[in-house]
């Protein structure tokens, strides 16, 4: 028991810090693309924040598994290069033992995936298309932030307001708009303005009170000026609308209750998930076995190619499932491919172990002296 918890403790260690990383990197690059439309004005801050915050619940589904299988090449890694498992293998601690504590860990996370591709990321999924319905019903309006010049997507206008007085009223406000064609340009400024809704429609305006507008051709010394008590415009359709129902938004239940052959592909794909994890772990096992003299990520390259190869064929299978070109079965001839591979791996080590030392490993580097 006292092996088991070691072991264990090294493998979920190594597996937090490498989805972390991962996750950390794969957020990061979604964020920054969302954060230049919140910079433009054409999404709020919040709505970008929200949006990452429900995606990662779905991107864990995936990044799990990778994050489990570098975490045990990893852990037991390091233990062959420091020869910890010489000294475990001394003690009665054989290749196949090993593999059984590397499950008890990898069932746990099995557990978790599975709890997230059939609860967690659907709740996330509807929580998203929620918030995408918010957004595509407020106008670009309510997105204006005072004291700065904002442009709105869609148009050649640029508006500045000095603060909001209330949710519909804005305080002093400064209008310009372009026209290609012609090459006028109208200034607008006025003391005051409100936010009118259409009924009935999603036509949306600003209402200018006590202004002055201004209109004319750079250049050219023919400009008008026009005074008002009110001067209204329309406001640009959003260019963000409420997607489109998804199976991913479906849990399990949800799914089980719709027969067609979409929502039963989904389905094998969730179930499946839970049996990556077990049958990576079985195979990262004799993988991490290396040389002192090989360095400890000697089979990083050759294993996480062996994973994306893995990967690639359960999702390219899942999408023909979907299509109706493959039967549903179809994920669990891999699963059974890849799984007759740990084994033989297991129980056949001394073929694999040569095979894998005849593979090229990472270069070392070495600090020379002066």
């Amino acid at each position: 028991m006292i092996i088991f918890r070691y072991l264990s403790r090294q493998i979920l260690m190594s597996t937090l810090a490498v989805t972390a990383v991962l996750t950390l990197v794969i957020v990061s690059g979604r964020l920054i693309k969302f954060l230049t439309y919140a910079a433009a004005g054409e999404l709020s801050p919040e709505f970008v924040l929200q949006s990452v915050a429900y995606r990662v619940p779905g991107m864990l589904m995936l990044i799990l598994p990778l994050g489990l299988f570098l975490g045990v090449l990893l852990a037991y890694g390091r233990m062959y290069l420091e020869s910890e498992m010489v000294v475990l293998q001394a003690g009665g601690v054989s290749p196949k033992r090993l593999t059984g504590y590397a499950l008890g860990a990898a069932f746990g996370v099995a557990v978790l995936v599975a709890f997230l591709g059939m609860y967690g990321s659907p709740y996330a999924w509807k929580q998203m298309d929620i918030l995408y319905q918010k957004q595509s019903e407020a106008s670009e309006l309510d997105m204006l932030s005072a004291g700065r010049f904002q442009n709105f997507s869609g148009s050649h206008r640029t508006i500045y307001t000095s603060g909001a007085e209330s949710s519909d009223a804005l305080g002093l406000i400064f209008v310009s708009e372009s026209d290609e064609k012609t090459g006028q340009i109208s200034v607008v400024m006025a003391d005051s303005g409100r936010k009118v809704d259409e009924q009935n429609s999603d036509l949306r305006y600003i209402v200018l009170e006590d202004g002055v507008r201004y209109e004319g051709v750079p250049g050219q010394a023919n400009y008008q000026a026009v005074s008002f008590d009110e001067y209204g415009f329309q406001l640009p359709p959003s260019n963000l609308r409420r997607r489109s129902a998804d199976v991913n938004a479906l849990t399990i239940t949800e799914l089980l209750a719709v027969d067609s052959v979409k929502h039963k592909a989904e389905i094998q794909w969730l179930l499946s998930l839970p049996f990556l994890v077990l049958i990576i772990t079985m195979i990262a096992v004799p993988m991490a076995k290396t040389n002192p003299r090989q360095g400890r990520y000697a089979k990083l390259v050759p294993s996480i190619l062996l994973y994306m190869l893995y990967l690639t064929l359960l999702t390219s299978a899942k999408g023909k499932m979907e299509d109706g070109d493959l039967p549903l079965f179809t994920l669990w001839l891999i699963h059974a491919a890849f799984l007759s591979l740990a084994l033989s791996m297991l129980f056949a080590g001394h073929f694999w172990e040569s095979f894998m030392n005849r593979l090229p490993s990472m270069p070392s580097f070495k600090r020379s002296k002066s």
